[in-house]
């Protein structure tokens, strides 16, 4: 039947160029269904997968701004047999496809780039500029791997309409905008995401990584992102001449008092395997040599896995600014303000028997060897799946594929380049390994999750 489907591709493709569709490969898919999945999702990322994710990385959108994405995956997933509503809190994508009773399970992918010009060396390197927010002209590149995510959407929606025979239940598939800027997740809930598609009973996503071997996974039993929340601390004093700082009360000194202090929250107040972080990123504070200003603001980013870590940071962080203040002899109405931005991200945190239950499912159907041993997680950074998930609760899963071949970790460990990080102009990843083992993994946890009726 496989060779057949190749054979007539291959006639009407010579005969007919133009028939070469994303329909027309789906049906290709389709016809190949009983054939080993992994082997399948191979062949498709030849076919389809491989110039469709070059599509996305050459022509990336910034958050909002996913309107040719979005069209394009849109219609990626209507190929595919689902029925697609899109426009959903703003630029979001909804594909359901429904076989048969069973649950609900949703499986998210974000869209956006970031401002960043490409300088990967890439031969399919992003060249797009565009107008930002503020209607500067900016570079846009894919530099967090989202084309990865939505072209494993894709090749997955491929699969699982393929092989409706080996499940059963109702498929959402979730094109998001705006990961980076973090507010599309709450954007299609605020547009009614679950009133108007129903409530999973499940939730899943990935994160490719360029820290983690290409082609292996990992999912851990916790919290693979943390939560995050932008604080501001407004320093009063009295502004003076620098020569005569006798005269007034410098906001810039016990700034950097309250800098120095915020750090011993983390190294002295909190649990030494309780992860935390408070860094300041910026310090804001007068405008000539010889004055002493009025005034000064940090602003601080703060990190947490849990949110009883996050209230005590943020008590403590108030606690030490408005005491320090104390100290300095400000009166009680100019002590330090602690302004914590409403708009907080917290942390993902994965449903442990769930993930327990697909890590046993990954490990029964691709092997001991899928999971990357080496990985440990030492950044804190941050993700909007959870605003999905929250309220209402819905167990998850959010895992991670590799996108780093081994190679390049070996030639960083023995001196050479070092291997670029997210969000840099040099990142990239290894696509085929990356969409290949992230397609599967995600078909075989959706197998897991709606097994077919007997």
């Amino acid at each position: 039947m496989k060779s057949l489907a190749h054979t007539l591709t291959k006639n009407l493709t010579k005969k007919f160029p133009l028939l070469l569709t994303p329909l027309a490969l789906c049906c290709q898919v389709a016809l190949a269904a009983p054939a080993d999945l992994s082997k399948a999702i191979a062949e498709d990322y030849q076919q389809h997968l491989s110039p469709l994710f070059q599509h996305f990385h050459q022509n990336p959108e910034l958050s909002h701004l996913e309107f040719n994405t979005a069209k394009r995956l849109a219609a990626e997933l209507k190929d595919a047999g689902f029925t697609v509503t899109t426009g959903v809190g703003k630029t979001g994508v909804v594909a359901i496809l429904k076989n048969g009773p069973g649950p609900l399970v949703m499986m998210r992918a974000d869209m956006d780039g970031l401002p960043v010009e490409e300088k990967s060396g890439l031969a399919y390197a992003s060249k797009v500029k565009t107008k930002d927010w503020d209607g500067k002209e900016v570079s846009v590149m894919h530099a967090c791997g989202h084309d990865v995510h939505i072209t494993s959407l894709v090749g997955t929606a491929r699969q699982m309409a393929a092989r409706k025979k080996e499940w059963s239940g109702t498929l959402m598939l979730i094109g998001q905008p705006a990961e980076e800027r973090v507010g599309g997740a709450q954007g299609m809930m605020d547009d009614g995401l679950y009133q108007r598609f129903g409530k999973p009973d499940y939730a899943l996503a990935f994160h490719v990584s360029s820290e983690i071997e290409a082609g292996k996974i990992v999912a851990v039993e916790g919290s693979p992102y943390s939560g995050v929340d932008s604080v501001d601390i407004i320093i009063h004093g009295v502004g003076a001449h620098g020569a005569s700082p006798h005269r007034g009360k410098d906001p810039i000194v016990l700034g950097a008092q309250i800098v120095l202090a915020l750090q011993t929250i983390i190294s002295r107040e909190l649990a030494p395997k309780e992860p935390g972080v408070i860094t300041v990123g910026s310090f804001h504070a007068g405008s000539k040599h010889n004055i002493i200003p009025d005034q000064a603001v940090l602003q601080l980013t703060v990190r947490n896995d849990n949110l009883q870590t996050r209230d005590y940071l943020i008590k403590a962080i108030e606690r030490v600014a408005k005491n320090l203040g104390r100290a300095a002899g400000l009166p009680e109405d100019q002590l330090p303000e602690v302004k914590v931005d409403p708009q907080t991200t917290p942390p993902t945190v994965n449903d442990i028997p769930l993930t327990q239950r697909l890590k046993a499912s990954w490990r029964k159907t691709m092997g001991e060897q899928i999971f990357d041993e080496n990985y440990r997680r030492l950044g804190m950074g941050a993700e909007d799946f959870p605003f999905l998930t929250i309220n209402p609760y819905i167990p998850s899963t959010y895992f991670a594929v590799g996108g780093t071949p081994a190679a390049a970790f070996a030639t960083e460990k023995s001196g050479g380049p070092a291997v670029p990080s997210h969000h840099s102009p040099l990142f990239k990843v290894e696509p085929e390994p990356a969409i290949r083992t992230g397609v599967e993994a995600t078909v075989h946890a959706l197998f897991e999750l709606m097994p077919a009726k007997q």
